[in-house]
């Protein structure tokens, strides 16, 4: 069986609808792939492997990607026979009664999720370390380091291979950032690309978006194919696509504007190992023939100004979150983890007035990035200012919330390009690109304008040709098969 956890989700259905793999032993061996593995990732949670096999008999063979075991995030993607910790012990074993657009779609697509994945808690962290999980969630890379947050359960089971890919949101880059954790290809589309109903309003502004950790292009492709459209009562709708992702990952590229950022948006310096795994993209998309010249950001004093706005928001919508489970003034330090009680706390100081401030801030700023856009097609950054933080780096007991997000060692720092376009609402990307000298994954970051994603997975396809990572990604695969 090892052969077929090294496959992508595309490549396994293929062997799966040809014969040469039963979809239910594929889907018990990825169950003991993730129960075998899990005392040390601490990635997958809340398994409900009979419901699993009573979805994959009632799946049609003719379905997309028919019989490939999958996971769902412990946040969002409500199911009614999934419940939910939504990390946090405040809504610890929440059931469902009713399934999310976004799970009816991965479902339609013919994939059979059967537990989910760690999150921080309510999902505000870079890291996944909640405490109603006892344990942090590791990186398969290197045990020491985080897996990123907030969807590190999905990055880390997809990376060791338990399966070949995971649902995730993306709220402040909690696709893409354990994308670049765990050397895989993560995803944020243009904002409203996927449904986010009918359990969510506006949701942070319109900041989050689902999505799905993968290990190839064609991979996220499909599914980003099988789950776009809006639903009903959506309060944002995106540009509608031209041909598909599919079809435009095959499409020819014209010579793309790459305007290169190696510090942060601030100006700021970052990890030489990050300006390397930028340095060598850039040089391969010149050879590419496309236009590549060094940006130097313009907009460093509205992103500061974006960022304590967005801080604003999280924390408004972390108090709203908690609200619905328990009387805000009820919630004692021992209910939730240091830095959501921070949230909680700063949340009660925003009024009205200062949270529609800092929505205005924040779309504001989306303009003002639209017409940073038109300058080029492309931006290239790294997706964070350092390789995956060591566990503990960014363990959630800090009670001081905007210190936690935008202080000098702070989320921000870490994390300093993908927040950015989810205030902005442009599609953005992390590519596995880079490895450093001691094998951790170093993600490099796309950007585009507004509703500009098929660019973007061209873009990726032929990053991918040229640059290719799937051996790398089998390597790992390899050392967590049993010996």
């Amino acid at each position: 069986m090892d052969e077929f956890f090294e496959c992508d989700a595309t490549g396994l259905t293929e062997h799966i609808k040809s014969g040469h793999v039963a979809a239910v032993d594929m889907l018990r061996a990825s169950v003991a792939r993730a129960e075998r593995l899990n005392p040390s990732l601490h990635a997958v949670v809340n398994f409900n492997t009979p419901h699993a096999e009573k979805l994959l008999a009632a799946t049609a063979l003719n379905t997309p990607l028919f019989g490939v075991p999958t996971l769902l995030k412990d946040l969002g993607a409500e199911a009614i026979n999934f419940p939910s910790h939504n990390g946090s012990r405040l809504y610890q074993d929440t059931v469902y009664s009713y399934d999310s657009t976004i799970f009816q779609r991965i479902r339609k697509a013919g994939l059979i999720p059967y537990a989910r994945t760690t999150s921080p808690e309510l999902g505000i962290g870079p890291t996944s370390e909640a405490g109603v999980y006892g344990e942090p969630t590791r990186n398969p890379w290197n045990l020491n380091h985080t897996s990123g947050g907030s969807s590190g359960g999905s990055g880390s089971a997809v990376a060791a291979g338990i399966v070949p890919l995971a649902h995730g949101s993306d709220g402040g880059g909690s696709v893409r950032i354990p994308a670049s954790c765990c050397g895989l290809v993560g995803i944020k589309p243009t904002r409203a690309r996927l449904p986010d109903g009918p359990g969510v309003g506006e949701g942070w502004a319109g900041m989050a978006i689902d999505g799905f950790l993968t290990r190839s292009v064609r991979d996220s492709a499909l599914m980003l194919d099988q789950c776009s459209g809006g639903d009903l009562g959506a309060p944002y709708a995106a540009p509608p696509l031209k041909t598909g992702f599919m079809k435009a990952m095959e499409a020819k590229l014209p010579a793309l504007r790459v305007a290169v950022l190696s510090t942060d948006f601030i100006g700021n310096a970052v990890h030489e190992e990050c300006c390397r795994a930028v340095s060598r993209t850039a040089d391969t998309l010149k050879q590419l023939g496309h236009n590549v010249s060094t940006w130097s950001s313009s907009v460093g004093n509205d992103v500061k100004d974006m960022m304590l706005a967005w801080t604003k928001i999280v924390a408004a919508g972390t108090l709203l979150s908690v609200r619905y489970k328990k009387g805000i003034d009820e919630v004692k330090p021992r209910d939730v983890d240091g830095v959501t009680y921070g949230a909680i706390q700063l949340g009660k100081t925003v009024s009205g007035a200062d949270y529609l401030e800092s929505i205005n801030k924040v779309h504001a700023f989306g303009r003002k990035m639209a017409h940073v856009l038109e300058e080029f097609d492309i931006l290239l950054s790294p997706t964070l200012a350092s390789p995956p933080a060591k566990t503990g780096r960014f363990k959630p007991i800090n009670s001081d919330f905007m210190d936690y997000r935008n202080g000098p060692d702070g989320v921000f720092a870490y994390s300093p390009y993908t927040a950015i376009f989810n205030a902005s609402g442009q599609p953005a990307m992390s590519l596995p690109l880079y490895w450093t000298p001691d094998d951790l994954p170093v993600g490099v970051h796309f950007a585009a304008a507004y509703g500009n994603d098929e660019m973007l997975i061209s873009l990726a396809k032929q990053l991918e040709q040229v640059m290719p990572w799937h051996d790398k990604q089998v390597q790992l695969i390899r050392q967590y098969h049993p010996k």
